[in-house]
């Protein structure tokens, strides 16, 4: 078990008599006193917080709950980016924090060692390197897991696995947090609302056909993949194809959007030289422009609407997004003109589809 206080984190582990001792009095986010316990360095094999010693409970340890709690340290993470899990070795022991994507159903695998039925489920996580990688949910934790609201997950204590690429599995002593309540994931569910849920990824995780992986995977012509009905269940379906962009509307194409990090919530001209976000609760003197193009896109066997955000719009137009308004506030003729000159344009394309309702 991994044990905080407000001076840093500790690893603690119990063996025979003691694990059956206490095993069920110890709950996850109570807090506890702990006398005469064990120290030796850490294994930083089979560990990566941030302390050179670990305890290990003996016969002479008591541990007493504490009832009168204050306030619960929270939970120390030392995250690494998903473009950096490359250049790490096999069976590293990591922090990491990304977008669950995507959620496989549950499986049942038999355990070598003691021919024991183990579940599992495996996830796809995404962060704004812009890198996904498939991490793998063992027992209760996987049968609980719940990823079709897109969570953000901060894993702490991962292991890094070479096995198909990168991946990552939760061990016993790994644990996570859904939606924590902290900078790193707020940031990254503001990127991944506003452009990174559609933006191309780079899987670090060798996928089955029909995963949301590179450039080039589950290629599908757009009449086949109306006809598998993708995007139609509960999770979003990718797929990839060669198109030609048809139209793109010039109406709305742009929008005055919050200039603080990662919000890029569409702000309200308040008439005064000043612009309000409402998410943000704050006036701002400026504003930058963002990009959301509707384009019709089309192979030769049918066609379909699909948004473009910053990048990829940027990509399409050959300008940036601040560029074009500019333009547009100068001279319209030549910002339709700009519109007008990304059509006709054939790109290998890859589509997050998802069916969705709405009152």
């Amino acid at each position: 078990m991994d044990l905080l206080d407000e001076s840093g984190e500790i690893r603690a582990t119990a063996f025979n008599e003691q694990a059956d001792k206490f095993y069920d009095m110890i709950e996850i986010n109570k807090v506890y006193f702990i006398t005469s316990a064990s120290l030796k360095t850490a294994n930083k094999q089979f560990s990566n917080l941030n302390n050179d010693y670990e305890m290990t409970f003996n016969k002479m340890t008591e541990i007493t709950p504490c009832h009168e709690v204050t306030a619960i340290p929270a939970m120390q993470f030392n995250f690494v980016p998903l473009d950096q899990l490359e250049s790490l070795e096999k069976d590293h022991i990591l922090d990491v924090i990304g977008v669950c994507k995507e959620t496989l159903d549950i499986s049942t695998v038999q355990q070598k060692s003691s021919g024991r039925e183990l579940k599992k489920r495996d996830i796809q996580i995404v962060d704004d390197t812009n890198r996904e990688v498939r991490v793998t949910l063992w027992g209760t934790t996987a049968e609980n897991f719940d990823g079709s609201q897109q969570p953000v997950l901060a894993i702490k204590g991962a292991k890094l696995s070479d096995f198909n690429g990168r991946s990552l599995s939760l061990l016993s002593s790994s644990s996570f947090q859904i939606n924590p309540d902290i900078r790193e994931a707020h940031k990254l569910k503001g990127w991944f609302d506003n452009g990174g849920n559609s933006a191309n990824t780079i899987n670090l995780s060798n996928q089955r056909g029909g995963g949301s992986g590179g450039m080039g995977s589950n290629f599908k012509m757009i009449l086949e993949a109306k006809m598998e009905k993708l995007g139609c269940g509960d999770q979003a379906d990718y797929f990839t194809t060669k198109a030609t962009v048809v139209m793109i509307k010039k109406e709305n194409a742009l929008y005055s959007a919050c200039p603080a990090d990662s919000c890029n919530k569409k702000v309200i001209d308040m008439n005064n030289g000043l612009y309000r976000c409402e998410k943000c609760c704050r006036e701002f003197d400026t504003f930058n422009w963002r990009l959301l193009l509707q384009a019709n896109v089309a192979d030769y066997t049918d066609n379909l609407w699909a948004t473009a955000f910053q990048d990829q719009a940027e990509m399409m137009l050959g300008v940036t997004a601040a560029e074009l308004g500019s333009t547009r506030e100068n001279n319209i003729e030549a910002f339709q003109n700009i519109i007008t000159a990304a059509t006709f344009q054939s790109y290998m394309l890859k589509f997050r589809v998802k069916m969705e309702t709405y009152n």
